[in-house]
């Protein structure tokens, strides 16, 4: 496997696993830190920066979900979304730190799009949310200490 298909494919994967559609990036992940050919800082800035771009997807699709919320194609279901929105709107911005949470990450940054948050704190909270995640598991998959 190349650099281009083990980092790319790792980018692609985290970025399709962060949108609403369904998807796993951490077993690759743990895959590739495994097997030692690839740098771990290398697989972390891959990883992170593709699931911090799938929710800028998600955060895309809040923004513009009230003219297609209603189309049949719309990713998020309206009881997703009003779940969403009862949890962001109680919790607000501090909630977008479980963003890399399953279920209910995704919905989350569907809310904050809907929401209008502004995208440098949706930015920095994502960020600190994604790649605190990946690091855990690293940590945990290479038993560093």
């Amino acid at each position: 496997m190349t650099g281009l298909a083990a980092y790319g494919g790792l980018f692609l994967s985290a970025l399709v696993a962060a949108t609403v559609l369904p998807a796993q990036s951490e077993f690759l992940l743990a895959a590739l830190l495994r097997s030692g050919d690839w740098s771990t800082s290398g697989l972390l800035v891959s990883a992170s920066v593709g699931n911090v771009l799938g929710s800028v997807i998600n955060y895309g699709l809040g923004r513009g979900a009230e003219a297609f919320r209603d189309r049949r194609w719309f990713p998020a279901s309206a009881a997703a979304l009003a779940r969403a929105q009862r949890w962001y709107g109680r919790y607000g911005h501090w909630s977008l730190l479980l963003s890399w949470m399953p279920i209910i990450g995704d919905p989350i940054t569907v809310a904050a799009g809907l929401l209008r948050e502004p995208i440098w704190r949706f930015l920095l909270l994502v960020t600190i949310a994604k790649v605190g995640r990946y690091l855990v598991l690293m940590i945990a998959v290479l038993g560093i200490n």
